[in-house]
């Protein structure tokens, strides 16, 4: 439509302006239209079907604002006009490829079968950003599902696993004689497929049924359900690319753009660097470790984020003297015995006291009565410890389990797959979850112990926060989000959270839970309540000190929320803090913890072992605060893990508020240091681990629906 009323009145009315359309209701030129609004009428198709357009003069997007903001001199983001220059950008790629979000993607860039009728596209991000260096275009690749082009015939047998496709489905089409002889008549085609049924479109009270056997599925169309773990798998497999492939595919695909010969580009006055930008880094050392004086090694310095429990004893190992496993797998009985055997050992070789003995005898059950066997288990020892439980071999009933054990019978468990091999790795790892489950601590910050060792930390009794909302998958249009808000309830340590969880409005992404007051139904008097005043109590009750410095990390949130999500939240701590004695205000760090962004860190030489690990990555560590980060505010890009398989993504950090008046070294050191003490292994983690465990627990809580 944007298309014909260019050709027709470009010339004219348009004046050789030509506009860059958003797709929705805005059309941004480089200089004035010369009417306030006009009426045009635009034909389209053999028809010639009308439609009118209006076209209405708005508002000027004010480049001096957007200077003096990329400047530091003012504060305010100007939107609207990066708004604009965005949507310029992104003019020629949205009439060439299938635009995603801010994603481009085309089966030229490369495309692969992922099963079920769907195949994995790749394609482009490509977003403009303020930055200290001005305005900064972010280009990165990525991929996602489609559904193939393919006839509708096909399609369904592909999903349904239909290996004869002229099998009849169990319910009859009545009409099936009279359409078969109208298309006979009227297309000269005899249809194949007369047993299978139509395709309903229009809606319930009109219906129009269409033949599958005539249809075919239009190529570009985006898939936006759940994908199964076979999907996801083929999907990763397919796209995950080391640093330097990763590096590679970029500058290609901004070659492959050339944003320099952009001609609506070149109208607005843009351009755009053909090279990647250069950053100066940091490399943050890793902090030391404290164990267990009873081990052979009681500190170990972490190398290249990594380190393992070889001559180690937990720095707090827990009791379990109450335990027994229920296995759902069909594993002979000797080896079930064996896990649980292997399993002790190593607990008790790490620094936990676990007795050998189970209380009960170990049992067996099928995965058909999951529930009833973990009742039975319940009576029969009503001060379990810890439940071990083998999984049954068809994956699907973890949930189930950890609904019912966690909210009903309040059992502390612990799942084993019953598939991957049971090395001495495997075990270990199982083991330090159990001993924080029991109340241990794997191990501990050494400086956390020292007086004054950790600034903002140490000198004064201080919480930390991690936040975070879940939302249903794509489709799911009644379930309820999820929030979930983790705190550290031991200082100086700081290694043991607590979680809270609470469903919430659908998709609401303001955490709703944080802070109420209400009155006694049966005394009448005030009630306060609420996540974070029970998190600040139990650290009371813990501590015997109520904090005196409030840390927040803030999962989840973009950009645009950033404003309603600190006005809400914040005034929720301060009434919360405010409940629980008058006057008591201690200072808060808000700060939000980003993962999901396309900016990704390239070492300047790649292979150098001094730049990077043994995946090619940058090393953990590795901070960037300039150049790339907001041209006022206090943010930073850090890399805290060392990676695994394809390119690594740093954690973007943004302090949106901060009255505990954090340097930028001191807040960077401190979340880098919390990355080592994550308790389910010996590596350094990609995201701080209260903003972690709250991820989990929302995630964990998904299971409850």
């Amino acid at each position: 439509l944007l298309s014909e009323l260019i050709k027709v009145h470009g010339a004219t009315s348009l004046a050789h302006k030509t506009p860059a359309y958003d797709g929705n209701r805005s059309l941004y030129t480089a200089g004035e239209l010369p009417f306030k609004s006009m009426d045009f009428v635009v034909k389209l198709g053999r028809q010639e079907i009308e439609y009118k357009v209006i076209v209405r003069y708005v508002a000027r997007a004010n480049l001096y604002h957007l200077q003096q903001f990329l400047n530091g001199r003012q504060r305010d983001s100007p939107h609207d006009t990066i708004q604009a220059l965005d949507v310029v950008m992104r003019e020629s790629p949205s009439l060439n490829y299938v635009t995603v979000s801010r994603s481009f993607f085309s089966k030229q860039f490369g495309d692969q079968d992922i099963g079920d009728g769907l195949e994995c596209w790749r394609g482009y991000y490509q977003s403009l950003w303020p930055t200290q260096m001005g305005l900064s275009l972010n280009i990165d690749t990525c991929s996602t599902s489609f559904y193939k082009s393919i006839p509708v015939v096909q399609f369904v047998a592909d999903c349904l696993r239909v290996t004869n496709p002229t099998q009849a489905f169990s319910d009859r089409d009545r009409l099936k004689l009279t359409v078969v002889q109208y298309f006979v008549q009227r297309y000269k085609c005899q249809l194949r497929y007369t047993a299978w049924p139509c395709l309903q479109s229009g809606n319930d009270s009109k219906p129009i049924y269409l033949l599958m056997e005539v249809c075919q599925i239009i190529e570009g169309q985006k898939y936006t359900r759940k994908l199964s773990d076979t999907q996801v798998a083929s999907i990763l497999t397919a796209t995950c690319k080391r640093p330097q492939e990763r590096e590679n595919s970029i500058i290609q695909m901004v070659g492959h753009n050339n944003y320099s010969a952009d001609r609506l580009a070149q109208v607005f006055g843009i351009t755009v660097a053909n090279q990647m930008t250069n950053v100066q880094a940091r490399v943050l050392p890793p902090p030391t470790l404290k164990y267990h004086g009873s081990g052979r090694e009681k500190t170990v310095a972490p190398s290249i984020g990594q380190w393992n429990m070889i001559n180690k004893k937990m720095a707090n190992g827990g009791t379990v003297n109450s335990w027994t496993c229920l296995s759902f797998s069909r594993m002979p009985r000797h080896f079930v015995d064996g896990i649980c055997n292997d399993l002790v050992q190593m607990c008790n070789s790490i620094g936990m006291v676990f007795n050998p003995k189970p209380v009960i005898e170990v049992q067996s059950a099928s995965p058909n009565n999951i529930e009833a066997a973990l009742r039975d288990v319940h009576t029969r020892a009503p001060n379990l410890q810890l439940l071990i439980v083998i999984l049954p071999d068809v994956t699907g009933h973890y949930g189930k389990i950890k609904k019912l054990c966690e909210t009903e019978l309040d059992i502390v468990s612990q799942c084993i797959n019953p598939k991957p091999r049971k090395n001495k790795q495997y075990f270990e790892n199982v083991a330090l979850k159990i001993n924080v489950k029991v109340g241990g601590r794997n191990t501990v910050l050494e400086r956390a112990i020292i007086p004054n060792g950790i600034p903002f930390v140490s000198d004064v009794p201080t919480i930390i926060f991690g936040a975070d909302v879940t939302h249903p998958v794509a489709g799911e249009d009644s379930s309820a989000s999820i929030a979930a808000v983790v705190a550290s309830m031991d200082w100086p340590q700081v290694t043991i959270y607590k979680a809270l969880v609470s469903a919430q409005e659908h998709r609401k992404e303001i955490i709703q839970n944080l802070f109420w007051n209400g009155t006694d139904p049966e005394k009448g008097t005030p009630v306060n309540g609420g996540m974070i005043r029970e998190l600040l109590s139990s650290f009371y009750k813990r501590t015997g000190r109520k904090p005196e410095r409030i840390i927040f990390y803030r999962d989840g949130v973009s950009e645009g929320q950033f404003s309603d999500v600190l006005l809400h939240e914040m005034d929720a701590i301060r009434k919360a803090c405010a409940s629980m004695q008058q006057g008591y205000l201690p200072p808060v760090t808000f700060v939000i913890v980003q993962k999901r962004h396309h900016t990704r860190l390239f070492p300047e030489v790649h292979g150098r072992r001094d730049l990077t690990d043994r995946s090619g990555n940058i090393l953990p560590g590795t901070v960037v605060d300039t150049s790339i980060c907001h041209p006022s505010e206090f943010d930073f890009y850090l890399c805290s893990h060392a990676g695994i398989q394809g390119t690594s993504r740093p954690t973007h950090y943004h302090v949106l508020y901060d009255e505990n008046h954090f340097s930028a070294d001191a807040l960077q050191m401190l979340t880098n240091s919390l990355c080592y003490t994550y308790a389910r292994c010996t590596r350094s983690v990609s995201v701080v681990p209260p903003a972690y465990y709250a991820h989990l627990a929302a995630f964990r809580a998904r299971h409850y629906d």
